[in-house]
């Protein structure tokens, strides 16, 4: 089975919301075992807290004790330098003779549960000793990184388990432009193993580093296990640049009210024969139903737009139309009835705003999340709509909203003004100082 940032003990005090990711991290586990899966390989970010209450702690380990441990003999061996690839401990958790492990777990770190602090441990670490879990893809040096893969067999089927956990998607960035990640692989029969790489990284460019490119894998890989992005896109894509698929299961959880948050949550049963695989994504029930819709009030029959009464009235009747669509959707998949997320964005373009807290109030006991159902914004201004000599329309209308007028554009650019202090002709121009005289000065007054 292939998870991931499952983030349990998410808004663990909230009254309504508390045992949401306790449930379906339960849930999980459950599938895993009804499936029969030889072990689970979690993607990261297992805790939402780098430092877990006792709570959390005590919840995720009773859960993996009802469904993990047991007499039922595991059918993969674990057949590489297990020195290598659990160094604390030296052996994988279910070939201790002190443990009944029925279902091994194999988790990397995320960027919520990463080690930190004296002795860089993880709350990982304390359910690798404790047996729990089997914690890998820690690395020693994040400048120059070697991963020996966890080499699994069960029949005629050979598995080459990769992982990295969460580095500073810049460093990693950068690390694997100096070509510094080096994936070890098999030495004998290479072909006949099935390469894996599990990761817990950025998949979405957010700035030029701040991501890791699917062409910086190597070739030789069959399948990635892509975390941290909450997105659910298990079905299986073919790189774009590169021979291999890509999974990205995305949270079991919603820790945002974004759009992408509002998709389907699953797991996804894994099967590998040689070289071949099959992934069957299976939905989870236990998610709390989470709807986001849009609405411009300039599409709304309103007469007054100052008037905060009328448009009160129209908000309430969409969201109440959202909670009742939310129900029929839960009743229709035969799923709990749980109070639902609802998320509008609200175009107010041309209209005035209304207090979200106190529009919440009227859904207190209807919703999960009564204070910030409502998400104003305004639309932006069209080329068409352009007063003549306005350069940066969109920030001219934000000023003019907050009551400020703009100051007039200065055409000057930053380039000229350095040239002309550190230029050749500025009264501040630039030489290179000699190695030899650098020296000496340095000796000299340092």
């Amino acid at each position: 089975m292939i998870v991931t940032d499952t983030h349990i003990g998410y808004q663990e005090r909230d009254p309504i919301r508390g045992d949401d990711s306790f449930s379906t991290w339960e849930e999980v586990l459950h599938i895993a075992k009804s499936q029969q899966v030889d072990f689970i390989l979690h993607g990261g970010d297992l805790f939402h807290d780098n430092k877990p209450s006792r709570r959390t702690l005590y919840r995720t380990m009773e859960a993996i004790r009802k469904y993990c441990f047991g007499d039922q003999q595991v059918a993969i061996q674990v057949v590489s330098d297990q020195a290598q690839n659990f160094p604390n401990f030296k052996t994988v958790n279910y070939q201790d003779p002190n443990f009944n492990i029925s279902i091994p777990i194999f988790v990397i770190h995320g960027n919520h549960d990463d080690p930190s602090g004296d002795g860089q441990y993880s709350a990982l670490d304390l359910l690798s000793v404790c047996n729990f879990v089997n914690y890998f893809g820690k690395s020693s040096s994040i400048d120059d990184i070697t991963v020996y893969p966890i080499l699994m067999t069960k029949g005629m089927s050979k598995l080459a388990l990769y992982g990295i956990g969460n580095i500073r998607d810049e460093r990693l960035f950068r690390t694997f432009q100096q070509k510094k990640v080096k994936l070890k692989r098999p030495v004998e029969n290479r072909e006949e193993w099935f390469s894996m790489m599990v990761l817990h990284q950025n998949r979405v460019a957010h700035s030029p580093k701040n991501y890791i490119h699917e062409a910086f894998f190597e070739s030789f890989l069959n399948f990635i296990l892509w975390g941290h992005e909450h997105e659910c896109n298990i079905q299986p894509q073919m790189a774009s640049q590169a021979n291999f698929y890509i999974s990205q299961p995305g949270s079991t959880v919603a820790t945002s009210l974004s759009e992408f948050e509002s998709k389907p949550k699953h797991v996804g049963i894994l099967e590998i024969q040689a070289e071949k695989f099959r992934l069957t994504p299976i939905p989870l029930n236990t998610v709390r139903p989470y709807l986001i819709e849009d609405i411009v009030l300039a599409s709304v029959q309103i007469s007054n737009p100052t008037d905060n009464e009328e448009i009160t009235q129209a908000l309430t009747e969409k969201v109440e139309e959202m909670i009742e669509k939310a129900r029929i959707q839960q009743k229709e998949l035969g799923r709990p009835d749980l109070k639902p997320l609802i998320r509008l964005k609200v175009d107010y373009t041309g209209y005035s705003t209304i207090s979200v807290p106190r529009f919440g109030q009227q859904f207190v006991g209807k919703v999960a999340n009564p204070k910030d159902i409502l998400l104003f914004h305004r639309r932006k201004n069209t080329k068409s709509g352009v007063r003549p000599g306005v350069e940066n329309p969109e920030a001219e209308e934000e000023l003019f909203v907050r009551g400020v007028r703009p100051d007039p554009v200065d055409s000057t650019k930053i380039e000229d003004l350095i040239l002309s202090f550190l230029g050749p002709t500025g009264s501040g121009s630039v030489e290179i100082l000699p190695e030899g005289e650098f020296t000496n000065a340095l000796h000299q007054f340092v």
